[in-house]
């Protein structure tokens, strides 16, 4: 029986017991899979995707019946959320038949599915991969993909986590795959074929990588060690090797070699250049591998002719080949025979089944018979001679990974076949070192590799191997162990290869021990051989092997002898468990399944080393000082006592801890008075004591030990059982007071030479514990600890800073034990344990006072907080900005330890972080700090537990960085400095998600607008957000006004009396007419509305996209009868309607916003099915291109569109393409549209019929697509069909000047703004050809390849040789203009100058003078002035003379008056033009009066009197274009006095004012309140050349006239717009708000650096201009964005709806509320005491604070009560208006410390410790000086009130005076060295050392402090000492007497 007692005793018990069904399983039972199926083969073919691109369903409804449990497998694995609170849960992956099925599940909640999948075929394989996406070139940061692998047997679908799916197609047949560090790893299927083929050659890879599902598969390359330092780089071709285990970390594989029956690990990595290039290249030939090389070269020669099969030139090679196969050339033993495969390329036919990599088979071999032609060239059935032999060489797949072997089983013979792994693991022990273990179950054993990092990175050392016998085996990661199933059936935990226990499960214990229970199944069958199931066993699933698997007890009874301690009967009585537990599977962090020998799954927990923190970092700490065996020993030992069946609760833990700890010391802890008092529980019995904890292996001297001491045994003998073995020297029996005397160590103990090193860690742990308020508890029980081990090393100085530490605490501690000197001197003393004790606080203090530190010791790893807050100190109070980067070592000294190797070096790693994060010069400590706090990880709940005082500076540096923050900080920075506001920003929220309609600014909820009219909604512009305009102009209803203006849906109202003698008739056409005039407006109205709702909406994916319609009926009051245009009575022109809908669908799609989710599909299912609306769907494609979508709709429907013949819809979409490839040289566009100029074809190729329209659009296409990139042949084919003839068949005669105009536009933009520096174009002669253009003059020859069509003239115009100047004048004008733009190049800008001779001017339109004018007013950017002299300067002297002066002057005969006054206004609306560009977008005041002058002189012309000389049309053209021009300078601002004089031209109808007309005026209203208020033009290159498209001056004179200008090009000037309204939105309502802004200029040569205030809402000026933006106070908090570090932060924000979010000051209303801030709470009462703290609800909304006013606030009529409540009232009041409440607990702290030393019941001093810091810090002189210099708060302290602080310490002084005054005695006896008795003065004479800063007693003896003669003698010993003046003048008359001492001031 004792020993069934004793093994009993040595067990460990598990927990959490439950049964376990893999949850996939009951899942599949409810999935509708076969239902499914069925539906899915009744859908038409073309319908159904298939998922693997092979024979689709076919045969899939055999799969029905599922579940056949052979078929099932599954895994488990640990996953968590990566939220900060890291919900730890399980996942399993489980697979049956073709479905997987993934779920979730933790303690707390049930599984649930995360996602199932369904394939079409049997699922061979799921699995869990990552797979990395490097982000940019630049940075090597790479996106980690998690996805799940789904493998079939001809392809691999991959589903990631982010919603993207792909399907890899599988070249081969694949037996497994693994997953890795860089993606899959893809093991070829070994086909028995491969063997014996008869001419042998050389082998295939057979190990492949796939980094990335849309990456190619790539054969794996293994490196071997070379004898001649050469290195062999092969594939990896060895069809013996079987990959049996892939891990991540660390990245290496298993094989396992079938020949040598031999496993091997080895290093996976990325492939090296080197290596890549050896492989490429045909290695030298070498000794042994002339012949292997020579195949190699011939491979690559031959490779495209060379089936796997084919016997081309199999027989020629046949000798050779065999000497490379043959195995004497690279022995087995070392290498895996691997080929040199160099050509694998990429070129070959899919057909032929060589190492191509493409087509599903190309490694299967077995595919081809071989061919019966013999040596024929074309060998295999489907290659050509063309195809394989005259292609040049093709380069050949690089290999992305290479395996190096680390380590190999040593070969022995006696290993037989059947030796493979069926389970390999890694795991780690608890002192850090890692094993991989590997299960071989034919010899029953687990064969552990210890392993080590080496110095190179990627390189592993593997070190022992050791085995342990064992039938199963299960890592527990989070236990650092592994649960081992011993061959006789008993489940026994190790850690490493150290068995810690055996493990007792307890629902698998039957209570009756009879022994035949177990018996029969000895009978089960001996001669089966387990065999592993499968060579390619999954790692995780070895369900194959159920059924296979015979009971091995047999074998485990007769192995016993591998385990001493086990015997038959012990298993057969206590281990019930034989006959039960088959395997362990699926372990999981501590949790782990037994699955049963009859099928069923038990799944159990193992428990934790310990639950108390404080247990747990003490055991680090022992853990890290000492060696690794005696540490192994230690926690071994600890876990057995811990966790014994019935073992201690929570709260007992660290009691238990003691005694363990302190039993192995060597003390003998029942004899020590506190240890014996420390209770585990109250044993009611001495039996069951051990079952409850057993401390020890062997079960016998601590168990009588633990009798002896326990309080039953006290009860019985009130004596001692003397002489204990091993526990101490035999003590005298007799009462317990007379052994207090000879308590000692017993030297004999394991660890007792470790105690000086113990204690000196554990005493760091103490100093770091109180760094953590949470911790306190746990400091205050380790000190009892310490103190004891302190009086045994005789240390002074310890015992007495932990006495000032908890001074009535230690008093009660007396006894210390002997221990020998001899032995003292044997024991391992570390260099750190210093006879003065290192103290954190008094590190800090020295730190404040500007003393010097020596480094302060620390553990990495285990003193974080020290770490933390002494570095913070070196950097913000020292100001030693290299504290956290490259001189820690100044300041942390760390320590060596027992385990150097395996315990990471922090240091460096931070000096990288470190680097990384303060590349940028910094002067700001405060901001410094803030960043390294965030990258170590600190927030702002750890904040809360740093102690009051040590926290303060940490607290200041925040509240500086809160008041000046920078804008580009990380988010964490933000939260730590305590902005929500800036939080919110750099979490780069986007504002609207969900659907557009109903989400407002900020995604808040807001109710969809109410439609007053049921057909309101289908305006089109009630997408806008009516907040934010509301805010912008909250005076008026601009807005409504111009969606009244812009609306097309509604009819109009056709007003016209009927006069007395109009027939009825004549009136109805009277009516009619004038609807024919208003429809011109109607159909204008679309393209301003484009402009006014641009980006304003984001469309819902499954809805179409609204579209208004273009409603061209009327109303006739009073009756409001309908007039029609459709009734017959008048002549309506053909088509007039086409082109306003396709200009309607342009204004629809430019709602869309380009953040929008807008897919191909949704473009397409948009397609309207009526073809009356196809040009507004041609209309809406060119919208999608302009807002960047149209790139993502596919190529074949692009392609489908084009081919329709569609004219309106090929201008669309070739003028939308080209936009949305804006500049990028595209190809397959370029392509795309060089189909549609005959300019760019080849002259040879067929005339394709283009419509001219379509030319247009594809030449200006060309334009915008090489925009700016100077490309030669586009310059040069532009150039010349600038000037394009006729054509001999007038088949380009119609709307020549429009395709003129369109080249010289796309010949600007392709040129832009390159000027002179035109590359390799000095031949050409750009700008004289544009010139002659421009003039006219003889037409030159071609030199083109086009020159043949231009040869034979055209038949009907007679335009001779000379330039036909009416047409390629304006195309001209505007390529120079765009060519030269912003140049400021004279010379050119000179050939642009209006003629100053009436004689020129009669040569020259007076139309091409605006063109002129403008195109030289923008060559000469820089000297555009915004007012109306500059713009009149431009008019030629000769002009100047004869107009303006009036009627009087004798006009003489040759002057053409007409000529003149036309020209003029042409020149002035040029000029106009030229200023409306250079301010576009900036609201300049002076541009605006200047050009607001001359729109009311045009229009004051266009009066019927005087608008007869020039002509009432071109009055028009002039007043349109410099309404236009305000409408630049404005665009955005929605400027009431443009809106009045565009709705004053919008009531205009008939007369002259055509339907172009109505374009400009509405083109001008959408432009001034473009994208309703958020967006404005940029002046940028490419914005002029939009604008310039868009507003050329030629505006058509009726719906369908495209004669000079194209019109779709209209709605280019799109592309000039960017965002650039910032809105500030408070970040507690989210609701936008207003907020000041000050806005910084930088200088210029036009005005010197200035700030300006605006009001926000509003439109920012171009970025480039300012240098930064501020939010002012003081309602909201300080933001600065400063533009000098790059405008990248600015323009993500504007991109974003330009949100800002900003947050409200306490007590401060927004300007909505008080308009002019009189109501503040702050303004009217600055006095404290007539605070309220009722009124504290309008400061704040913490309930925190709320309820401190509530309980400590209230009046009360006691007069302490009142004072207090008023000094609470006040802190309150401070904290809240400085806007830091969190300095209320500090305020409050240094109260309680104060009265708690004037009361005189301080039991402990560290209140008032910290007090003592906070004023030193206060006082400190560095920081006082650097926050009182300017950039900083004007003179205020830190953070505390001035006044608080001095009221505090004067009462804290006056409360030690009495003290000391009454008991100076107690001073007295401390300093000259007497024991301290227990009377109660102690506690106020440890606050009084500390307050004061008082050395230790033994620095005060050394100092003589009592030997000074004077007082300035002693007041220079002190002052060395660190004594302040203050404590001096205390302690001056103990030390010299009363005489003539300075009495201390008050």
């Amino acid at each position: 029986m004792s020993n069934i007692y004793e093994e009993r005793a040595t067990m460990i018990a598990a927990g959490e017991l439950q049964s376990f069904v893999p949850f996939g399983r009951e899942h599949c039972k409810n999935h509708p899979n076969a239902v499914n199926i069925q539906l899915r083969q009744l859908q038409p073919a073309s319908e159904l995707w298939s998922s693997d691109g092979a024979a689709g369903l076919v045969g899939s409804l055999q799969e029905v019946t599922l579940l056949e449990r052979d078929k099932e497998s599954w895994q488990l694995r640990k996953g968590s959320d990566g939220a900060a609170e890291e919900v730890e849960y399980e996942e399993e992956l489980y697979v049956a038949g073709n479905m997987v099925i993934w779920s979730r599940g933790t303690k707390g909640q049930s599984s649930f599915v995360y996602k199932a999948f369904t394939v079409d075929s049997t699922v061979q394989q799921a699995l869990w991969c990552n797979f990395r996406v490097p982000q940019s070139k630049k940075l090597s940061k790479e996106i980690v993909e998690h996805t799940v692998c789904i493998a079939q047997s001809t392809c691999v679908n991959v589903h990631s986590v982010s919603g993207k799916d792909f399907i890899a197609p599988l070249p081969f047949q694949v037996s497994t795959l693994w997953p890795t560090m860089f993606g899959l790893l893809l093991e070829r299927k070994h086909l028995t074929t491969d063997v014996p083929m008869s001419p042998p050659r050389e082998p295939l890879p057979t190990l492949f990588s796939m980094l990335h599902p849309l990456d190619e598969i790539a054969p794996l390359v293994c490196r071997f060690p070379a004898l001649f330092d050469i290195p062999r780089i092969q594939y990896v071709s060895d069809n013996t090797m079987r990959v049996v285990f892939s891990s991540c970390d660390p990245s290496v594989i298993m094989t396992y070699d079938t020949v040598q029956c031999t496993h091997t690990v080895w290093l996976l990595r990325k492939v090296t250049v080197e290596e890549q290039s050896v492989l490429l290249k045909c290695p030298e030939p070498g000794p042994g591998t002339g012949a292997a090389s020579f195949l190699g070269t011939h491979l690559r020669n031959v490779s495209r002719l060379d089936s796997p099969a084919s016997p081309l030139h199999c027989h020629a090679l046949h000798n050779q080949s065999r000497l490379a196969a043959s195995p004497s050339l690279h022995s087995r033993a070392h290498s895996p025979g691997i080929s040199n495969m160099a050509a694998l390329s990429r070129s070959h036919n899919p057909g032929i089944a060589a190492p191509s990599f493409c087509g599903a088979q190309r490694f299967n071999i077995s595919c081809h018979s071989p061919s019966p032609r013999g040596h024929s060239l074309l060998a295999s059935p489907n290659s050509t001679m063309n195809e394989s032999a005259l292609l040049p060489e093709k380069e050949p797949i690089i290999p992305d990974l290479c395996i190096e072997q680390l380590w190999t089983e040593t070969a022995s013979d006696h290993r037989d076949t059947s030796c493979q792994t069926s389970k390999v693991f890694i795991t780690s022990d608890l002192c850090e070192n890692r094993y991989l273990c590997f299960l071989v179950e034919s010899h029953q054993e687990l064969r552990c590799v210890k392993f080590l990092d080496s110095n190179h990175p990627s390189q592993l050392l593997f070190v022992s191997m050791s085995t342990i016998p064992a039938k199963d085996a299960a890592p527990l990661q989070d236990r650092d162990c592994m649960l081992v199933l011993e061959v006789n059936g008993s489940l026994v935990l190790y850690t490493g290869v150290t068995r810690v226990s055996k493990v007792f499960v307890p629902g698998l214990l039957s209570p009756s021990l009879n022994i035949p229970s177990c018996l029969p199944h000895r009978c089960s069958s001996m001669d089966s051989v387990s065999t592993p199931a499968k060579p390619t066993v999954r790692h995780l699933s070895n369900l194959e092997e159920i059924g296979v698997m015979p009971s091995p007890v047999m074998e485990g009874l007769g192995s016993a002898k591998h385990h001493h301690e086990t015997s038959w009967v012990e298993d057969c009585t206590f281990q019930q468990a034989v006959p039960h537990i088959h395997t362990l599977r699926d372990s999981v962090s501590s949790r782990v399944t037994l699955e049963m020998r009859n099928g069923s799954m038990l799944r159990i927990a193992i428990p934790e080393i310990a639950t108390s923190e404080l247990v747990m970092r003490c055991l680090q700490a022992i853990r890290f000082i000492l060696p690794k065996d005696t540490a192994m020993k230690v926690l071994v030992k600890w876990y057995n006592i811990y966790n014994a069946p019935g073992g201690p609760s929570m709260h007992l833990e660290w009691n238990l801890f003691v005694t363990c700890f302190m039993t192995l010391m060597g003390y003998n802890t029942d004899r020590l008075t506190w240890t014996r008092n420390l209770h585990f529980e109250v044993p009611l019995s001495p039996v069951i004591a051990p079952k409850k904890a057993r401390p020890a292996d062997t079960g016998s001297d601590e168990d009588w030990d633990y009798l002896c001491c326990s309080d039953y045994n006290w009860q019985l003998s009130m004596q001692h059982v003397a002489g204990v073995p091993g526990l101490g020297s035999p003590a005298p029996s007799g009462v317990r007071e007379e052994q207090l005397s000879v308590l000692s160590v017993d030297s004999s103990a394991p660890l007792f030479q470790h105690i000086p090193s113990l204690f000196s860690v554990l005493h760091l742990l103490y100093e770091d514990l109180k760094l953590d308020e949470l911790q306190r508890s746990g400091a205050r029980a380790l000190v009892g600890l310490l103190q004891q081990m302190a009086r045994d090393l005789q240390l002074e100085e310890y015992i007495d800073l932990y006495w000032r530490d908890y001074p009535s605490f230690i008093k009660t501690f007396s006894e210390s034990c002997v221990i020998d000197q001899a032995q003292l001197e044997q024991m391992i003393r570390p260099s750190f344990l210093t006879p003065e004790p290192p103290s954190v606080f008094g590190w800090l203090s020295n730190c404040l006072r500007g003393e010097e530190m020596t480094p302060f010791p620390y553990m990495p790893g285990i003193c974080e907080r020290t770490k933390l807050l002494v570095l913070s100190y070196a950097l913000y109070v020292a100001g030693d900005v290299n504290a956290v980067s490259d001189d820690v070592f100044k300041y942390l000294a760390k320590i060596a330890a027992g385990q150097k190797k395996t315990i990471f070096d922090p240091i460096p790693e931070i000096r990288r972080e470190s680097c990384v994060k303060f590349a940028a010069p910094q002067d700001n400590l405060a901001e410094k700090l803030m960043e390294w706090l965030t990258s170590a990880g600190f927030t702002l709940k750890d904040l809360e537990s740093v102690p009051f005082g040590a926290a303060l500076p940490i607290r200041d540096a925040i509240y500086q960085c809160r008041e000046h923050p920078c804008s580009d900080w990380s988010e964490e920075v933000c939260a730590l400095i305590g902005r929500q506001d800036l939080t919110k920003q750099a979490h780069k929220v986007t504002l609207t998600k969900g659907k557009s309609q109903t989400v407002g600014l900020g995604g808040v909820m807001l109710e969809p607008p109410v439609p007053s009219e049921a057909d309101e909604e289908e305006d089109g512009m009630a997408d806008l957000d009516p907040e934010v305009t509301g805010l912008i102009w909250s005076q008026d209803l601009r807005v409504q006004e111009v969606q009244r203006l812009l609306q097309s849906s509604r009819p109009v109202r056709v007003n016209v009396s009927q006069l007395p003698e109009v027939s009825d008739h004549e009136y109805i056409e009277e009516k009619e007419n004038k609807l024919l005039l208003l429809c011109q407006r109607t159909m204008a109205l679309p393209v301003g509305r484009g402009l006014f709702t641009l980006f304003s909406y984001r469309p819902v994916p499954t809805e179409p996209l609204p579209v208004p319609k273009l409603n061209l009926t009327g109303r006739a009051p009073p009756r409001n009868t309908m007039v029609d245009l459709s009734s017959g009575n008048i002549d309506v022109p053909p088509n007039m309607t086409s082109w306003a809908s396709f200009h309607n669908g342009v204004a629809a799609g430019l709602k869309i916003a380009p953040a929008s989710q807008v897919e191909s599909a949704w473009i397409a299912y948009n397609k309207p099915k009526s073809a009356e609306l196809a040009n507004e769907y041609a209309g809406f494609l060119m919208a999608l291109g302009l807002n960047g979508h149209l790139t993502k709709l596919a190529t074949l429907n692009i392609h489908d569109y084009l081919t329709k013949g569609h004219e309106m819809t090929s201008i669309g979409l070739l003028l939308g393409v080209s936009a949305a490839k804006l500049g990028t040289m595209d190809m397959s566009i370029t392509r795309l549209l060089s189909i549609h100029i005959p300019a760019l074809l080849p002259p040879t190729s067929t005339e394709l019929d283009v419509p001219h329209s379509v030319q247009v659009a594809a030449v200006v296409g060309i334009g915008l697509v090489y925009q700016g990139t100077g490309h030669r042949h586009n310059a040069e084919v532009l150039l010349a069909e600038i000037g394009r003839p006729p054509g001999p068949e007038m088949e380009y005669c119609t709307d020549r000047e429009s395709y003129s105009l369109a080249a010289g536009l796309a010949l600007g933009m392709v040129c832009l703004g390159h000027g002179s520096n035109l590359i390799g174009m000095t031949d050409l002669n750009v700008p004289e050809q544009l010139y002659q253009y421009m003039v006219g003059g003889h037409r030159r020859t071609h030199a083109g390849i086009n020159r043949e069509k231009h040869k034979s003239p055209s038949y009907q115009i007679k335009e001779g040789d000379t330039i036909n100047v009416d047409v390629t004048c304006p195309g001209a004008t505007l390529a120079l203009a765009m060519i030269y733009l912003k140049t400021n190049n004279r010379s050119i800008a000179d050939w642009l100058k209006a003629p100053d001779t009436m004689f020129l001017l009669d040569f020259i339109k007076p139309e091409f003078l605006l063109l002129r004018t403008l195109a030289r007013c923008i060559i000469m950017w820089d000297e555009i002035l915004p007012n109306a002299e500059w713009i009149n300067s431009n008019v030629p002297q000769i002009i100047q003379e004869n107009i303006g002066t009036g009627e009087e002057v004798q006009v003489s005969q040759d002057l053409n008056m007409e000529t003149l006054v036309q020209a003029h206004d042409y020149i002035i609306a040029g000029a106009c033009m030229a200023v409306g560009f250079r301010f576009a977008g900036s609201a300049n005041s002076d541009a605006f009066d200047c050009l607001y002058k001359f729109a009311r002189m045009f229009m004051q012309s266009l009066t019927p009197s005087a608008a007869t000389i020039t002509g009432q049309y071109n009055l028009q053209t002039c007043l349109s274009m410099v309404l236009l021009a305000l409408s630049m300078v404005m665009a955005g601002s929605g400027d009431l006095k443009v809106l009045q004089l565009c709705r004053f031209l919008h009531k205009r109808v008939g007369g002259e004012m055509n339907y172009g007309f109505h374009m400009a005026h509405h083109m001008a209203l959408g432009l001034l309140l473009l994208g309703g208020g958020r967006y404005t033009l940029s002046t940028s290159n490419s914005a002029i050349a939009a604008l310039l498209c868009a507003l050329y001056p030629h505006f058509p004179v009726h719906s369908t006239d495209n004669r000079y200008h194209l019109q779709a090009l209209r709605h280019l000037g799109v592309l000039a717009a960017e965002p650039r309204l910032l809105v500030p939105v408070d970040v507690d309502t989210l609701k936008p708000c207003h907020a000041l802004l000050d806005v910084t200029y930088k200088a210029t040569k036009w005005y010197d650096e200035v700030t300006v205030e605006l009001m926000a809402p509003t439109l920012l000026p171009e970025l480039h201009l300012l240098k930064e933006v501020r939010v002012k106070g003081p309602r909201y908090w300080e933001l600065t964005i400063d533009m000098s570090k790059g405008v990248q932060h600015l323009q993500s924000i504007l991109s974003r709806d330009g949100v800002l979010y900003v947050k409200l000051r306490a007590g401060q209303l927004p300007y909505k509320d008080d308009p002019l801030g009189l109501n503040s709470r702050l303004a009217p009462n600055p006095d404290v005491s007539s605070f309220k703290p009722q009124a504290i609800s309008a400061f704040t909304s913490d309930g925190a604070l709320l309820s401190f006013a509530e309980y400590f606030c209230q009046a009360s009529s006691d007069s302490v009560a009142k004072h207090k409540q008023a000094l609470f009232s006040a802190i309150l009041y401070e904290c809240v208006t400085q806007e830091n409440p969190e300095m209320l607990p500090t305020y409050m702290a240094i109260d309680q410390a104060v009265r708690a030393v004037e009361r005189g019941d301080a039991s402990e001093t560290f209140a008032l410790g910290q007090m003592k810091l906070v004023l030193e810090l206060c006082e400190s002189r560095g920081l006082q000086r650097r926050l009182t210099t300017p950039p900083h708060r004007k003179g205020r302290g830190l953070l505390l009130t001035s006044e608080f602080l001095p009221v505090m310490k004067s009462a804290a002084d006056s409360a030690f005076d009495c003290w000391l005054a009454g008991n100076s005695h107690v001073l007295c006896g401390y300093m000259s060295g007497q024991p301290l008795n227990e009377d109660t003065e102690t506690n106020m004479l440890a606050c009084f050392l500390i307050y004061h800063s008082l050395p230790s007693l033994k620095k005060m003896a050394a100092a003589d402090l009592e030997g000074s003669a004077s007082f300035p003698e002693l007041l220079v010993k002190c002052s060395q000492l660190g004594v302040s003046v203050r404590a001096v003048l205390s302690l001056t008359p103990l030390l010299l007497g009363t005489a003539g001492i300075p009495q201390p001031v008050h």
